[in-house]
Order: structure tokens, then sequence, then C-alpha cells
């Protein structure tokens, strides 16, 4: 009774009850009971010893042992397996302690090498790793270790892979898991990227602004570009306005003193230029003492028939004037004859009074032309 008890009391711990399970199933399916005919399943290879020594191995499928003489000393899963490396301590190249762990996958490929190289080829190979992970870890700083983490794995195979070629597997890959780092250490590496992110955005920032000027700069520059030149066609139209403008009015006053010149020659033309002059004489002196407070007056300004008297006496003379020119101008193209009528020419008597005189003392020398 009391042995039961004992027993019972152990296996209600739970850390025994599981690895006193987990032996009891490594055990079932590492020693299968020899049955005569045994069915040995897929990816798996069992180790036959006769006599307590390597006989062969079981290929899957249908196989016949001798019964007593035959064994089935080891079973091996051809299968790709996972094995967790513990977490272990290990030093960089610059001085720094991590904390990492990983996990291992290998694959049998030699099934009477793995069950008699090695005594426990899990165990070995966990070992192995953990010496090859701090022996590539003390070659490469702090940095690498996260930039080169592919570069680390592959590392870590091929050194795996040249010490468990002895023991019939194969290394397929190892993937770190977790890398723990000291509390100030990684503090320090956080103000880094701290920094480094400041950094960042202030430049992100000074450019923003340095791009914005530039943008305002741009922007002002074809902003004055574009006002010089609407200024300057603005000055264009404006200046070919005034030209346009001048030209009107030049051509409207060449038109009107045309139309006085015309009106001038009729017989009424004298009497129209007076009442005119005299209109104007009238309206000018409304416009007296509007602008300023001094005023120059003629003496006789209350005397309208005399200026407008004197007006005429200079526009006759002026008209006298060009009818002489003309005379003159006419004479040099078509010389005049004694017998020509001269009153036509001349309308005045002593202008043809002295042409006649002229003609006399010409006549005298025989100047005359015939």
């Amino acid at each position: 009774m009391f042995s039961r008890s004992l027993a019972r009391t152990v296996l209600q711990i739970k850390p025994l009850n599981n690895a006193w399970k987990q032996a009891a199933l490594k055990h079932k399916s590492y020693t299968p009971i020899n049955t005569v005919v045994m069915f040995v399943p897929q990816q798996e290879a069992w180790i036959v010893e006769r006599m307590g020594k390597f006989h062969r191995i079981l290929e899957p499928g249908l196989n016949i042992l001798i019964p007593i003489a035959d064994r089935v000393k080891y079973v091996q899963s051809l299968k790709e397996i996972a094995v967790d490396i513990p977490k272990q301590s290990a030093i960089t190249s610059d001085n720094v302690t991590l904390s990492i762990d990983g996990v291992l996958y290998l694959r049998i490929v030699d099934p009477y090498l793995t069950s008699y190289g090695v005594e426990d080829p899990e165990f070995a190979i966990t070992q192995l790793a953990q010496t090859t992970m701090r022996s590539e870890l003390g070659k490469i700083s702090l940095d690498k270790v996260f930039r080169e983490r592919e570069s680390l794995n592959v590392s870590m195979v091929e050194s795996i892979n040249k010490a468990s070629e002895a023991w019939g597997m194969t290394c397929l890959r190892y993937e770190i898991r977790d890398i723990k780092l000291p509390q100030r250490v990684q503090e320090a590496m956080q103000m880094q990227v701290e920094a480094e992110r400041k950094k960042r955005a202030a430049v992100l920032e000074s450019e923003g602004v340095r791009a914005a000027d530039i943008n305002v700069a741009e922007g002002k520059r074809q902003a004055r570009i574009l006002a010089s030149e609407a200024e300057k066609q603005e000055q264009i139209n404006k200046a070919s306005g005034e030209a346009a403008a001048i030209r009107a009015v030049a051509e409207a006053r060449a038109k009107g003193i045309q139309v006085v010149a015309d009106a001038l020659l009729n017989e009424q033309g004298s009497n129209a230029a007076a009442l005119t002059i005299a209109e104007q004489y009238v309206g000018a002196f409304e416009n007296l003492a509007r602008t300023n407070n001094t005023l120059i007056l003629p003496a006789n300004a209350n005397d309208i028939s005399s200026m407008v008297t004197q007006a005429l006496t200079v526009y006759s003379t002026i008209t006298k004037d060009n009818i002489q020119q003309k005379k003159q101008a006419f004479k040099k193209i078509l010389p005049l004859k004694p017998q020509d009528n001269l009153e036509e020419y001349f309308s005045d008597e002593e202008d043809l009074k002295k042409h006649r005189e002229k003609m006399a003392e010409l006549d005298s020398k025989n100047c005359v032309p015939k």
C-alpha cells in the first residue's frame, strides 16, 4: 500500500509526470517489439540487430524478422526535424554580451551513422549549434548582428554541416529566434534611433522649407515677368492708341482747315471769317479770371468791331502774300507776253502797273521772248 501511494504521489507531480510520459513514448517508438511480421511506416528507418550486431535497415512496408534473434534497436525518422536551441550568452567583437536563442532544422540522411556514430544526436547537434553560434558572434560587431542576420544564419549552417557529416545528419537552415540585449545597451540604441529619426525629421523639414522658399521665389519671379510683359504690352497699346488718336486729330484738323479754306473762297467767306473771329473774341472774355486773379486786357476791350477789323486785316495780309507767291511761281513757269490779258493774272492795279513797266524795259532791250 505504501509503495502504491508513493508511486501515485510521484506521478501527480507535473514535471516528473511529463518526463515519464516522454520516456515511455520514446521507449515505445524506439523499441518496437519483434512480432515476426513487422510493418515499417513511411519516412522511418528501423535499425535491426541480429544477436547484438547490426544486421540491416528495414524499408517501409512489410518486413519479416526472426524471433528472438532479431531485434529493432533504433528507429530513426527521416522527416525534417526542428530542434530548439536553448538561450545562451555570447560576446560580440565589440564586447557586447547578447542573450540569443534559435531553431535548427535538420534531417537524417544516413540512419546507420546516426544510430552508431553518436549517442544522442539531438543533444550533440544542439551543443554544436550553441558553440558555433558563440564562435560566429565573436567575429562580428553588434550592428552587423542585426544587419547581417541572413549571412549569420548561412555561416551557422555551413559550420554545423562540417561537424554533423560524421553523424549522418545535415543541417538545412538555422534561424535566430530572439536576441536580447543588456538594458543599458538597449537604452543607448534607442537613444541612437531617436537621434537618427530627429535628424531625418530636421533634414526633411529643412528641405521642405527650402523647397517652399524656392517655390515662392520662383512664383514671384514669374509674377514679375508676367507683370513686366503686361506693362510692356500696355505701353505698346497705349502708344499705338495715342499715335492713332494723334493721326485722327491731325486728319480731322486737316479736313477742317480744308473745309474752312474752301469756304473762304466763296463770296461771303470773309463775312463768315469775321463772324467766327467775333464769336471767339466774345467767348474768350467768358474765361477771364477763372483760373487766375490777374487780368491782362487790351485798351479797347469794348470795341469789338476794331478787333474784328484787325483780325481780318491780318488775314488779308497773309492771303495777299500767299497769292503773290503763287503768281511769282506761275510767272517762272509760264512767262507772260505783252498781248496777254494781264488783268486775269493781277488783281491789284499797282502790281499790274509795275509789271507793264518791267515788260516795257525788257522790250526796249529786245529781251522779250517771241
